[in-house]
């Protein structure tokens, strides 16, 4: 096929494909085997053969072709002429009315740190493990920095292990102030700010001892740490406004789809199993393991394919019910944006994996959510041998608080904070039932709802009890 023909190929085009270059030797087929990232219409990224050679091939397409053609060699060109380590441009070629090609060598066996850090990231904070993998990418950043680069899309996937070495890659976000000489403070803080915003929340306080991969690397500049945080809250609060947009929207997370009869999101990794887990969802909550049933709404656990998942059914119980909720959106989208919001912020809660509202006419009718089974006691269970003595393991009252001192700092409030809705899972809280969990604007409003949801904790217990006398004098509070 020809080039400009993957316009039109959508998402997931047929593969292997055969697909028609040429560069000064002459006309040449790539075939294309697998893909890895697709941008529909617009960009094709993926592993394939090339005169015999094993390549890493970059296709452009569409009318933005030229323009992210010139961006992406003019960011390799900038990455080899500092003598950073990056993928080696075997070919590349820029065709009118066809589209652009860029040609890597392929690193067999590569792994990106995002992927070393998906191994490591549950392990204590700060273990061995993990500050091999975030000092290898504070190092490769610092050594681009002193050469006057930085990635403007700087994260942990664009860093690649390959036989000992780091490769640097994407070269559509390489930018230069005066390569050969050290980026300025103010662009260096601003970069690093990317790369923190990237990382679990609960890192921040070890961002300065983080810091000092960075600057045995490259010590220029004196860093200071609180304007390093104050971009690093810029980004991430960017950052999370536009994940919750994307999980809203078709993009390459997320599959959406929107329409009179209903509106289904899922995220795209999961889109197999969980169309098929939306199809069926009313029998698999019959036959599942209820937690609740009738009312405003079901839930109950089911099993598919060996795996244990939540569904949450949110009925609708009559004429005058319906009249409340068909103009607004449901709970189940409402608690599907909440539930990415807290896992965005690194606030434990089961993964949401896809919703559903059916319409009628384009009115909301029933609505159902689907996430992740989370297996363990809750904090009602936990607390339950210390009311009278008030002993509550160190490492669970601990966690308590800082997840009350996270929702504090993020002015959330979760509406129902009662122990059923806190399950103990990793060494931390996780949060269930996010129907009524709101995000405040202000302090002002967020104030009166926080003071609602500390109470409607301690509630769980006899006010009289040593456990809910040491809980009122231990949690966080506003005042």
């Amino acid at each position: 096929m020809q080039l400009s023909e993957l316009k039109s190929a959508g998402r997931r085009p047929t593969l292997p494909l055969s697909i028609s270059l040429a560069d000064a030797a002459g006309a040449a087929d790539l075939q294309l085997l697998t893909l890895l990232r697709v941008l529909p219409g617009q960009r094709y990224v993926g592993a394939g053969v090339w005169r015999g050679k094993p390549v890493l091939a970059k296709l452009l397409v569409g009318n933005s072709a030229a323009r992210h053609f010139q961006r992406e060699l003019e960011g390799v060109r900038l990455l080899a002429g500092q003598g950073l380590t990056t993928p080696r441009l075997l070919a590349d070629g820029l065709r009118e009315g066809e589209g652009g090609w860029l040609l890597f060598e392929f690193l067999e066996g590569a792994l990106s740190l995002a992927d070393a850090w998906a191994e490591v990231e549950n392990l204590p904070l700060l273990a061995d493990e993990q500050q091999q993998v975030l000092g290898e990418a504070l190092a490769a950043v610092a050594q681009m920095h002193a050469k006057g680069l930085w990635q403007e899309d700087l994260h942990l996937d664009n860093l690649l292990r390959h036989n000992g070495q780091l490769y640097l890659i994407d070269g559509a976000g390489i930018k230069a102030e005066t390569p050969g000489q050290p980026l300025s403070r103010d662009r260096v803080l601003q970069n690093l700010g990317v790369l923190f915003a990237q990382l679990p929340k609960r890192l921040e306080p070890y961002i300065e001892e983080l810091l000092v991969h960075y600057l045995l690397a490259n010590g220029e500049h004196a860093l200071v740490l609180e304007a390093l945080q104050k971009q690093t809250d810029k980004v991430r609060a960017w950052r999370l406004k536009d994940y919750l947009d994307k999980a809203g929207r078709e993009c390459t997370l997320f599959s959406v789809e929107r329409g009179l009869s209903g509106l289904r999101a899922v995220r795209r990794d999961e889109l197999a199993a969980m169309s098929a887990v939306l199809e069926q969802a009313d029998t698999l909550i019959e036959q599942g393991h209820m937690y609740k049933t009738g009312g405003a709404a079901s839930v109950a656990r089911v099993e598919v394919d060996g795996r244990h998942l939540v569904i949450k059914r949110y009925n609708i119980k009559n004429a005058a019910h319906w009249f409340k909720r068909f103009w607004r959106p449901s709970r189940a989208w409402h608690s599907w944006i909440e539930g990415h919001r807290l896992a965005f912020l690194d606030i434990a809660t089961p993964k949401p994996l896809a919703v559903l509202e059916r319409r009628t006419c384009g009115l909301r009718g029933r609505a159902y959510l689907v996430t992740e089974y989370m297996d363990g006691p809750d904090l009602v269970e936990c607390f339950a041998p210390y009311v009278e003595s008030g002993d509550v393991p160190q490492e669970q009252l601990q966690a308590l608080q800082q997840l009350l001192e996270r929702l504090i700092h993020e002015r959330i409030s979760h509406g129902d904070l009662k122990g059923h809705n806190l399950f103990w899972q990793d060494g931390r809280w996780a949060l269930i039932d996010l129907d009524a969990m709101s995000h405040h604007a202000t302090q002002l409003s967020f104030a009166p709802a926080f003071a609602r949801d500390r109470a409607r904790l301690l509630r769980n217990w006899p006010t009289d009890s040593a456990l809910y006398q040491r809980l009122d004098r231990e949690l966080p509070t506003l005042a």
